[in-house]
């Protein structure tokens, strides 16, 4: 099964987006749940913040796996960074790599989509 969400670019979109995968996995552990929660959440706060564009969740649960894309239509690319403690920001995808069986970043023309898989 896969559901798709669209979101507008606001920070209260961040919040509802959290709330689609949780009621789209509510069937999984909790466990699961919570880290997908949090890495959307990640995703999503770079499409609003750094992309500033409205942007899609899609969410796949599939027997074995749960696969979550997030696509935006900016055109910058997302990076990984190694922010120092005081820095307040940037560990967005840090998260998402420690977190996820595997995850990536697929640039096209119509923007970015980054997706990450849990086991």
């Amino acid at each position: 099964m896969t559901r798709v969400r669209r979101f507008s670019c606001r920070p209260e979109s961040v919040t509802a987006a959290r709330g689609f995968v949780r009621e789209t996995l509510r069937d999984q552990a909790q466990e699961l749940v919570d880290a997908a929660e949090l890495m959307a959440c990640e995703l999503a706060t770079n499409c609003v913040q750094h992309a500033r564009s409205d942007f899609e969740l899609a969410i796949s649960d599939r027997p074995g796996e749960v696969r979550v894309e997030v696509s935006d239509a900016g055109r910058g690319r997302p990076t990984l960074r190694s922010p120092t403690v005081l820095e307040p920001s940037g560990r967005g995808l840090r998260i998402v790599e420690a977190l996820s069986k595997a995850w990536g970043v697929v640039p096209d023309e119509d923007g970015t989509r980054v997706w990450f898989t849990l086991a």
